[in-house]
């Protein structure tokens, strides 16, 4: 913990009288930006698709690549979850919030700049490198500076903002490339969402920086965990594109660059986990049930952003509509995070509180959740033609209670260690869990291409949730003790 930050960690019967529920604002803020940013490549995809234009529309399978670079990037964004934990942890948490805010609008300007596939894969791995260090830090400064009584729902407000970023991603980015074609930009069309969400971004990341400098904990150091980043993202940035570059020149097909892409993203967590066993963290890092949850977490990872990359294309696709109404049906399953998160943050607070746990919420909720998706399956491999309405009807109440889950899981996760491990328990949980992310779009997409259907994609997604479901009933919750803040 850093000296600034110690500053506004205050004694818990202090707590309830410092600025928290500002800093979830804050906090939130930066979730919307930082999700629209990584939802947008999914609409530009299949708007490339749909138009047959640019490097994914010229492609002869165009949704195994275009699932193929949300993969990478989120390779990227997975390889710095645990070391933005760790630099969190020493040069503090509010440093890299900002860090991270910032390196992602200036990643995002750059992706709507270059020209060509391999410089756009590298700026997506880049942004990616740059959003991964966030989800930590927020986690760590949430519980670290609210009550306890208060924690899950201070996780799942805040996490909101990660529904509402998807839903200003699904729905905005069709309006700004129709915005672009309308001032003669042509195929070029699909660069203007990333340019005005960039923008977006920075301010966002300076009000951050303003309102820590001014309201929790003084003067901010960029400096030296800035160095620190660039440091660890650089081999991390040549590993990923010399992967795909290697990939392009033989000639690899799609999955074979994923298996790759997997395959670092596994040397990378060993090389983590040799690390934490020769320390004393190992024993709460790397408990029996913390690790439960780590692996447990990969189905919410994968069901996160098999829908969000690909629920555009599948409605459109399913229902035969047109792109904008199809990211209009589609916002339905994002635009539920934002009743979902903060709902499910204060039922488990509301359990903790009557004594029964957090852990049945959190298994019945992704039952719930899993037979919801089997009945979106049904729906789309029908013979006819479903209904907008029922689509979106499905995804928003899947919606409800996949967005209900997490906070509960993240709240579960936080208890297990002491608060100065926070950071890197919450790294170590992202690291693992998204392996979900990094293999759901390319298998998804690869899928869709062998079968000519996303049925089975859709039925792969809720069987691995129901799988996950029963490895929370193995966690054994640790309750903190709650304050009357």
């Amino acid at each position: 913990m850093t000296r600034s930050e110690s500053t506004f960690l205050p004694a818990e019967e202090e707590q309830s009288r410092k600025p928290y529920r500002a800093l979830w604002a804050m906090l939130l803020l930066g979730w919307v930006v930082s999700y629209a940013d990584r939802t947008l490549t999914g609409p530009v995809v299949s708007w490339m698709i749909a138009n047959d234009v640019g490097f994914i529309g010229e492609s002869s399978d165009p949704r195994a690549l275009g699932g193929l670079v949300g993969s990478l990037f989120f390779t990227g964004y997975m390889l710095t979850q645990y070391p933005g934990g760790r630099l969190g942890d020493r040069f503090g948490h509010r440093e890299m919030i900002v860090l991270s805010l910032l390196w992602a609008g200036v990643m995002t300007a750059l992706s709507g700049i270059v020209v060509g596939l391999i410089a756009f894969v590298g700026a997506r791995v880049l942004t990616g490198l740059g959003e991964g260090v966030f989800y930590s830090n927020d986690r760590t400064l949430i519980m670290n500076n609210t009550p306890p009584k208060r924690r899950t729902l201070g996780l799942g407000v805040v996490i909101s903002g990660l529904s509402i970023g998807l839903t200003v991603g699904i729905v905005l980015t069709p309006v700004l490339i129709d915005w672009g074609s309308s001032l003669g930009l042509g195929t070029d069309a699909w660069r203007v969402p990333f340019l005005v969400f960039a923008v977006v971004s920075v301010l966002v990341a300076l009000g951050c920086w303003y309102f820590f400098h001014r309201h929790l904990g003084g003067r901010l150091r960029l400096g030296p965990p800035l160095l620190r980043m660039v440091a660890v993202s650089t081999p991390l940035l040549a590993a990923v594109l010399l992967l795909f570059v290697v990939a392009d020149r033989l000639q690899w097909p799609t999955w074979g660059t994923a298996l790759g892409s997997g395959l670092l993203a596994v040397v990378v967590i060993g090389a983590v986990v040799l690390r934490i066993r020769r320390t004393p963290e190992a024993a709460t890092l790397l408990s029996r049930d913390i690790v439960i949850i780590y692996f447990a977490y990969i189905a919410i990872l994968w069901n996160l952003w098999f829908f969000s990359f690909w629920s555009v294309e599948i409605v459109r696709e399913a229902a035969d509509s047109s792109l904008l109404a199809a990211a209009l049906t589609a916002a339905f399953n994002a635009g539920a995070g934002i009743l979902g998160f903060p709902a499910g943050g204060w039922l488990a607070d509301r359990a903790l509180r009557s004594g029964r746990g957090r852990k049945p919420l959190l298994i019945s909720f992704s039952v719930i959740y899993s037979l919801l998706v089997f009945c979106f399956a049904l729906s789309i491999s029908g013979g006819g033609t479903p209904s907008l309405w029922l689509l979106g009807l499905i995804l928003f109440c899947s919606g409800l209670f996949f967005n209900a889950l997490q906070p509960i899981a993240q709240g579960m996760t936080g208890d297990l260690v002491p608060d100065a491990q926070r950071g890197s328990a919450f790294g170590l949980l992202n690291l693992v869990s998204e392996i979900g992310a990094v293999a759901s779009p390319v298998v998804s997409g690869v899928l869709r291409d062998a079968t000519g259907s996303w049925s089975v994609g859709t039925w792969v997604a809720g069987g691995i949730m129901l799988a996950s479901a029963g490895m929370y009933a193995f966690v054994r919750e640790k309750r903190p003790a709650l304050a009357d803040a």
